[in-house]
Formats: structure tokens, sequence, C-alpha cells
């Protein structure tokens, strides 16, 4: 994410994806576990893209339990799971919410801890197995292979709130280079090390008859060891030399992720922090650069925040199939997309933040999770404003208000009750919450509010925090009660749409002090349509002269204000910096419009339309909704309805003003994909014409004029990937 408005739909898959990878998957139930302490031994076959493993997982009981369960992605396979005595346990696959049930003969008392040992392999290739739908979290491949967090390629039980210590053995070919996180060792070997034993796959259970998403699969049925099986030998599944990297972290943290593949290494120490940059050979010429940024956002978050729980960043590439960026404690992944000569530093911000909240302070419950994707959003709108100045700010924070209002029906802290992958727990997670962090900052002000994140980063360091936490914080900081606050924006729904209405007098000239006086005043009120609404609000007045700002409570309905002003009064602005969530025109187009991009990426195009409509209702001239309804026709093939839209958006109101360029280069490739060579071409000139070169749109008209568009030879998006 750049600080300009992205014009393509891998811009949409960016911003969405971006918030995706770090959600977890729930189980239906509050978790009656906690996983303490991981003990892995891996082994990557990139040539059959397996992963073999064992985990020695030790856990502790929140409740009297019978059944523990983990959740684990759908293609590994658990061929035996045993207890601590070695007693192999009963496993059923449940396949719907990517978990293994293991049944505990004898039960486990609330408080009581125990070790289980799962031995597991399988192939991870294809998204299909994901716990994200059609989304790759894990891979194995020749090239690079990668094992996030998310994927849950080992066993795990409350993602993103069980935090928890681990040591990882991963064994790989020896010419590749492992990331992980935690203190790093090494040995080279010619075989791998114990990992998980090959075993045939048991006979489905009677479940067969079930619908597939229901189904539930025995792993293997509860037997003792055998002599036999005593003395059985794991296979191993990497031959040829091999290198062995083991990564121990001894604080309770988020270790979850695992990079490996060829990559170039840069070190460096800015700021006194331990910086290595992960890049393949083709993009080495970037690291420097990467690196630097890396290390100012870094040292700018730490006097923020304070240091967080280790010193040390690993800023990894990853490909491009998987997430545009991905992160755990010591681990920042930005996709090969993301790497250009102009570096996507709202992207790397937002990761780097990660390691302060989501690493260092996680949320204590589901409910909680603004505090990980609401903070690192409202990081990566601070380093812009570091940066680029208080406008630069603004704009960001026009682009989040989008977001927090686009599925605002459900209050922030109920989103237990949806669905983790849903457009609208995002939404509210991820953008309302950083809204919130930036109205909390207008109210108390600078200074406290930056006392507040420091306190708070600094006091939780380590651990899992709520929001009570928060606020208990924010309000000692404050020096007054905040309930009114966080009830309003957390536990409500909607935003105010403002409207102003006043009358402006002319001062008389009998003042004594003709210094002290001013020209004009002007009597008004705000109106807002939320009765319990209450904020300060600013209002902005433009004179003949210098401007004047006023800070007036805006309580319920109507709200007066006075304002007395030198010069001749021009215009009247409310919240002209954008400091309170509020609705407008714009935002309820652009909500739409948001709306129907996240449609489109569920494939729910008719959908899509109906939500774009939506937008065109608000204003039938907006070249954004257009070129968004023609992107929906040129997926669907109906070239001439796309070639329609495209039109209606170079004729519209020219907002964002790439839609210019882009609906040029599209109606270019229509004409290729229709035969029309020579109309193609005058396309591809024009768009050359505008010297708009947003998101490379002037290198791939300059192609397509050099050879025409084949959509065989790209996918059949808007934008020629």
């Amino acid at each position: 994410m750049s600080t300009a408005r992205r014009p393509l739909r891998r811009a949409l898959f960016s911003c969405i994806f971006a918030i995706l990878f770090c959600l977890p998957l729930f189980a239906a139930d509050k978790p009656r576990i906690e996983v303490n302490d991981y003990q892995i031994d891996a082994e990557l076959v990139p040539r059959t893209h397996r992963l073999v493993a064992r985990a020695v997982v030790k856990f502790t009981a929140l409740d009297d339990i019978t059944v523990a369960t983990f959740e684990l992605h759908n293609g590994l396979r658990p061929t035996k799971v045993t207890d601590p005595s070695g007693t192999s346990l009963s496993v059923e696959r449940v396949t719907q919410d990517s978990t293994i049930r293991i049944a505990l003969p004898n039960g486990l008392a609330k408080g009581a801890s125990t070790t289980f040992t799962f031995d597991y392999e399988g192939s991870l290739e294809s998204p299909d197995d994901s716990p994200v739908q059609g989304l790759r979290l894990a891979s194995i491949n020749d090239d690079t292979s990668y094992l996030l967090y998310a994927s849950r390629w080992f066993p795990v039980s409350g993602y993103g709130i069980n935090r928890f210590t681990a040591t990882m053995n991963i064994t790989v070919p020896s010419y590749w280079v492992v990331i992980g996180s935690g203190a790093q060792g090494s040995r080279a070997g010619s075989g791998a090390p114990l990992a998980a034993a090959s075993a045939p796959e048991p006979e489905a259970s009677s479940a067969k008859d079930e619908p597939p998403a229901l189904r539930k699969r025995s792993v293997n049925a509860p037997a003792t060891k055998s002599k036999t099986a005593a003395k059985s030998e794991p296979k191993h599944a990497l031959t040829g030399d091999t290198k062995t990297y083991t990564f121990s972290w001894s604080k309770p943290a988020f270790p979850g992720t695992i990079i490996a593949g060829q990559f170039q290494e840069t070190t460096s120490n800015p700021a006194g922090m331990n910086l290595h940059v992960y890049y393949k050979p083709i993009h080495k010429d970037m690291a420097a650069t990467y690196s630097e940024t890396a290390g100012r956002q870094f040292a700018y978050f730490t006097t923020l925040w304070g240091p967080p729980m280790s010193p040390t960043l690993n800023v990894v590439e990853i490909p491009d199939d998987t997430v545009p960026s991905a992160w755990s404690t010591e681990v920042a992944a930005l996709s090969s997309r993301s790497l250009s000569g102009k570096i996507n530093y709202r992207l790397m911000a937002n990761t780097i933040a990660r390691q302060w909240w989501g690493s260092s302070v996680s949320p204590a419950t589901k409910n909680d999770w603004w505090i990980s994707d609401g903070f690192a959003r409202y990081g990566e709108a601070s380093y812009v404003e570091h940066a680029a100045g208080p406008a630069a700010y603004q704009e960001v924070i026009k682009d989040i208000e989008v977001g927090a209002l686009a599925y605002d029906t459900t209050p922030l802290m109920s989103v237990s009750k949806l669905d983790m992958f849903s457009p609208e727990f995002q939404s509210l997670t991820t953008d309302k919450g950083a809204i919130i962090l930036g109205m909390l900052r207008w109210v108390i002000g600078d200074q406290k509010f930056e006392k507040t994140m420091m306190d708070f980063a600094t006091q939780y360091k380590g651990s899992s925090a709520n929001v009570e936490n928060f606020r208990a914080l924010a309000e000692k900081n404050y020096g007054d009660n905040l309930t009114w606050f966080f009830t309003q924006w957390l536990n409500s729904t909607g935003a105010p749409e403002f409207k102003s209405k006043y009358t402006v007098y002319r001062l008389g000239s009998s003042c004594t002090d003709p210094a002290k006086c001013k020209g004009f005043r002007i009597v008004g009120e705000i109106t807002q349509d939320l009765d319990l609404f209450r904020m300060p609000v600013e209002i902005k007045v433009d004179t003949d002269g210098r401007s004047e700002t006023q800070r007036i409570d805006v309580v319920g309905t109507n709200s007066a204000f006075t304002i007395e002003t030198f010069g001749r009064p021009r215009k009247i602005s409310v919240d002209p910096s954008n400091w309170v969530l509020k609705n407008s025109p714009d935002i309820k187009l652009r909500a739409a419009i948001q709306r129907g991009q996240g449609l489109v990426q569920q494939n729910d195009l008719a959908g899509a339309l109906q939500e774009f409509q939506k937008a065109l209702d608000v204003n039938k001239n907006s070249s954004l909704a257009h070129y968004r309804v023609a992107e929906v026709f040129f997926l669907q093939k109906n070239y001439q309805a796309a070639a329609n839209a495209y039109r209606e958006s170079l004729n519209g109101d020219g907002e964002p003003k790439w839609t210019e360029v882009w609906s040029h280069l599209q109606l270019g490739k229509i004409f290729d994909i229709t035969g029309q060579r020579e109309r193609a071409s005058n396309e591809y000139r024009q768009a050359i014409q505008t010297q708009d070169d947003t998101q490379g749109a002037l290198g791939e008209a300059r192609k397509y004029l050099q050879a025409p568009y084949n959509p065989q030879s790209v996918s059949n998006g808007s934008n020629g990937d």
C-alpha cells in the first residue's frame, strides 16, 4: 500500500490479504487448553513438496477435559500421536475447521499439564487445503519454501492469542538458508534428523457418506507400542547433503513462521538493532535501500513504544503466490511484487509494527483483536505522518475511514460473533481500530496519547492485554473518565454526518481597543443524527485574512457555536482535518466500492455489481465506480459491456486520476482480444500520452504496442498480471 490510492485488483488483493494472513481461524468453541511449548523437528523436501515432522507439544488444561483439540493444516496427515508413556492416542480429523481431536482416555484436570508427540506429514503445494480457502499460506518448492504461522503447519491452539515458547530444528538441502525466530544454530549432515515415520493412511470411518465439509476421519485407534513398532526406524525423506537449522525462542510469543530457500543476506546494525535482509538475487540491488528504510522504521517505532521483545529483525522476501506480507516474532516478510524501486513504505511499516502489536503485545480475546490489527494500522499511518507530514497522514486517514465504515453494522467489541475471514471482521478490527486510536489522540492530546501508547507497550510487553487494560492507562494519563469515548466507539455502530447552519454578523466599530476587536461574529449550530453522540469537533473558518479554528463539544443532535473573526468569513468547514470518524457522500461512495471489491475477491460478481451500482446512485459520474463495474464485466468476458463502462469512466469526474490511463489501457486490451489491432494501438498510445505511470501502466501500454495483448498468456485481470 502506498500513500496514493491503488487502481487495480492487485492492490485490493494486497489490502485484503495483508489483513487475512494474520487473522486466526478459531475453532467454534472457546479454547480449553493452553499450549506452553513446542519442540519441533521438521524436514522440508522440495522435490516432492513434502513436510515430514515431529512436534512434542506441552500444554495445560484450562478446564477439565477428555478431548484435546488442535488446528492443523488439512494437507498434513497425523500418522501417530502418543502420550508421555508412548501410548498411541485416538485422533479424529475434522476438515471443516482444520482441526484434529485427540481423546484422552483418563482425561486431564483443570490446571494439569501433559505432553503429546505428533508425527505428521503431507504435501504443501496447492492452496486447496489451506485454513483460508484459496489462499496459499504454506508451500514447499524448489525455489522457496515458506511455512507461515497462519497455515497451521504444526498443531496450534488459540492462534494469535496463545503465546508459546519453541525450539524448531528445520532440515533442508545444504544449499538453502532458513529464517525463523530466536537464537539460531546450524549443523551439516548427510541425512535427515529424527522426523515423522511414514505410515499408510488408515481407512476412513463410517462417516464417509457424510457431506465432505463435515466428515471426520479416524487417524489411528488407541494402541500401546509394540516391540516391533519400538524397533522401527523413521523413514528419512531427504537424501544427499542437508543442513539443519535450530531456532530457540524462550519467551512466550509467536515464533511460528519458517522461510527457507536460496537468499542473499545483508546485515546491518542501525540504532543498535540486529537487522538482516534476505532477498533473492534478482532483487539484491534493492537490499541496501530496504535495509535503510526498515532500520528507520524500527527506530521510529522504538521511540514511540519502547523496545520490542527483541532487537533482531529479519526482513525476508517471499513469493508472489501468497500474501503480500507476513510477520512473526523477529520476522517481517514482504512479497516479491511489493519490491520495486519505489519503496512501499506503508506496507513495510505495517509489517514491522507487528513486532510490537501482535508479537510483543497480543490480544487477550477475539474481541480484543483490534489491539493487534488496529494498532499496527495506526502505526503505519503514524509513520506516514513522520515521513511525509500531517497532510499525508490525513490522506491515509481518509482511506482508513472508508474501511472503518464499509461494514459498520456490528460493534467492535462484539466481533467474536463474526467469521474471522469476513470483510466485516477485517474492516472493524483493522480500520475502525486504527481510527479509534486517531480519535483518542484528538480527544486527550498528542502528549498524553503518546504516553498512553508507550505505557501500554511497556507494561504489557511479552504478554496479552485487553481493551480494559488500555482504557485504564488512557484514563490515568488523561486525568479524567473516558468511559463515554470507549463505549461510543467500541460498543456502538454508526458515525455522524455533520451539517452546519449559521448566520454572520458584522461587529460594530465602537470597540475601545481595536487590537482586541474582531470584525465578524458567526453564530450557528452543528447538526447530526446520533442522539447519544459526544465528541470534540474542530470548526475552521476561512476568511479574507487568516483562517480561524475553534474546538467545540458536539453533544447530541444539535450543538451551538459562536466564532469571531477579523476577516469576512468565506467558508466554514466542520472537522477539516478528519479527526472524527464521520459519514459523507464521498465515504458512502467509496465504502460501497470497497464492499464490491471484497465481493469480487469472493467471486460474487453479481453482488459486486449491486454494490458498485449503490456507489453510482451516490455519484453517477464517479470514474472509480464505472471503472470497477468495467472490471467485473472484463472478468466475465462481457467485453462490449466492459468497453462501455471504461468509456463511462473516461467521461466521469476523473477521480482518482489513474482511472484515465488504465481505462485506455483496458480498452486497448479489449480491442486486441476482439481482433481490432489498430483501435487497440490507438488506446495504448492515448494511455502513454497521459504520462501517468500508476502501477506500471506506461510499461504495460508500451509492451502491448509492441505485441498484441494475449489473454492466454496472462490472467484475465484488469491489471494484466
